[in-house]
């Protein structure tokens, strides 16, 4: 009995975790660049029962010997284990902006190992030194002319170093080399991640590595490509129809566990008021 409760208790964490996992995704659904959250739910190991038989030896001394009978494996519940972005391509939104760039997936290799397939990221540099990647492509001129993210990290070009414009009347090509009329003022640094799975989320659409250290430049690795389109932006790859009807699955197996908890419940009620009651 007291299992029971564990058990649909872990499923109700695990759903309302989920719910709350989705909430975030349909809340951004129209935020730039924005990833979508995968959850994975796992069960925990399984506990074999067996029971305890007790057999009379026919000896002198009635001599009892303890003996096992299996009864079979019981679950004991489930755990939401993590969350992992969805690195697809979101739809471009037009904003005739110069400072608003869509970063497009070309080739990306796919990991031998894993099967993952690759993901490239905008080159950041935030106000610790570190380097961070997005795909959010609005960026704007700061008070010093630095090219910078929303959330105020600056932008690298192919080399590492922060982008200065005079203003923002400037070209950026397919390539991503920004043009200030006839001449080439810097090349947009692109990250490629191999295990994009492995990165950490931060907010505002950023992404750091693990350990700290810096992906590998996309301009460098073999059988990378991608293109550039400025005056738009990608858009956040959340499937709003999908997401809704996820969440009511979710919902709606939270309230299935709810109902068990509630029918345990009132069977302890019982054993204690009615059962325990001595006459």
């Amino acid at each position: 009995m007291f299992r029971g409760f564990y058990t649909v208790g872990s499923g109700m964490i695990a759903q309302q975790r989920r719910t709350e996992m989705l909430a975030n995704n349909m809340a951004n659904a129209n935020t730039p660049g924005f990833k979508a959250e995968q959850s994975v739910i796992r069960s925990f190991p399984e506990m074999y029962m067996s029971s305890i038989n007790t057999a009379k030896i026919p000896t002198e001394n009635g001599f009892q010997m303890k003996g096992l009978s299996p009864v079979g494996s019981v679950s004991t519940g489930v755990y939401m284990q993590e969350t992992l972005p969805l690195f697809t391509q979101g739809q471009l939104r037009e904003t005739e902006l110069t400072t608003d760039i869509a970063l497009i997936d070309g080739r990306l290799p796919i990991d031998a190992e894993t099967g993952t397939q690759g993901a490239i990221f905008f080159r950041l540099e935030n106000e610790g030194g570190s380097e961070q990647y997005t795909k959010n492509g609005s960026f704007t001129l700061d008070p010093s002319g630095f090219l910078t993210s929303a959330g105020g990290a600056y932008v690298l070009d192919n080399n590492g170093q922060r982008i200065a414009l005079q203003n923002d009347d400037f070209r950026v090509t397919d390539e991503g080399i920004i043009m200030d009329g006839n001449t080439a003022v810097a090349t947009l640094g692109i990250s490629f991640a191999q295990r994009p799975d492995m990165l950490l989320k931060q907010g505002d659409g950023m992404f750091v590595t693990e350990g700290g250290e810096n992906l590998a430049a996309a301009n460098g690795t073999a059988g990378v490509t991608y293109s550039m389109q400025q005056g738009y932006l990608e858009g956040s790859n959340v499937d709003a129809a999908r997401t809704m009807t996820d969440m009511l699955t979710a919902y709606r197996a939270f309230e299935a566990n709810q109902k068990i908890l509630q029918a345990y419940d009132r069977s302890m009620e019982k054993a204690v008021t009615e059962v325990g009651r001595v006459n």
